[in-house]
């Protein structure tokens, strides 16, 4: 029978990540391509396996702008502070994305690079990164829109050689996020935290004796549909995952 797990003691994701499907947007964008919204993560690695069609990421990190081509069984990752945007070449492009620290990114752990009128006012940055639940697709592609025209100047600027505008908007994009990070701390010390106290503990104990194994279970979780940032998500929906038992 399934039993439904509210108990935040039902064992994580491995590593406490996070894992969802992502079918790349096939909007094409002001630039003639087609794909998503370039943003940034703040604490959270981000990787891509790519499970069908092929594309590009383009990405800007104080080191330079790169492009890495994307196709069928790639598997590319990304550390805190990479702006990142997918390039959907074929329109069918097929990403299982895995997230370091679950629970952070749907707290907010991301920021859009908006041109600086908009970053700079809290309110107009709230607004443009907000999804409209009335016309969540024409919202989504406002957003991705409004972040290319900023991340266009940010990477401009860093072909020329200059570095200051990306981290003038590292700057502002941890100003931000600021006021979460309490909570932040909260979801990761009770996940990918706790996961690896967890690990600690079972290695001390394999030293003695095999008790924790009895304790071994199985946990099943379904899908959320919705709009993100780069595509439409099935996201693995660990809120509403249950524990299998015999």
């Amino acid at each position: 029978m399934l039993v439904h797990m509210a108990d935040p003691a039902l064992p994580p994701l491995p590593g406490g990540v996070s894992v969802s499907r992502l079918r790349v947007y096939d909007w094409q964008a002001p630039d003639g391509l087609r794909g998503g919204t370039p943003h940034l993560h703040l604490a959270c690695t981000e990787a891509y396996v790519v499970l069908g069609g092929h594309g590009a990421v383009q990405t800007l990190t104080a080191s330079g702008y790169a492009e890495t081509e994307l196709a069928e069984d790639t598997v590319v990752w990304f550390t805190p502070g990479t702006i990142h945007r997918l390039v959907n070449g074929d329109g069918r492009l097929d990403i299982l994305v895995v997230m370091q620290n679950a629970g952070l990114p749907e707290a907010g752990d991301a920021a859009f690079p908006f041109p600086p009128d908009v970053l700079h006012d809290d309110a107009a940055y709230a607004r443009a990164a907000a999804l409209d639940p009335a016309q969540p697709e024409k919202s989504a592609q406002a957003r991705r829109d409004l972040a290319l025209a900023g991340f266009a100047e940010l990477a401009d600027a860093a072909r020329g050689g200059d570095t200051g505008p990306l981290l003038a908007f590292h700057e502002r994009a941890a100003q931000l996020v600021r006021p979460h990070l309490d909570d932040w701390r909260r979801r990761w010390e009770r996940g990918p935290a706790a996961a690896a106290a967890a690990t600690d503990a079972q290695l001390d104990a394999l030293r003695t004796d095999a008790g924790h194994l009895r304790s071994a279970s199985v946990q099943r979780a379904g899908a959320a549909a919705r709009f993100g940032m780069c595509g439409r998500l099935q996201a693995c929906d660990l809120d509403g995952a249950v524990a299998v038992e015999a």
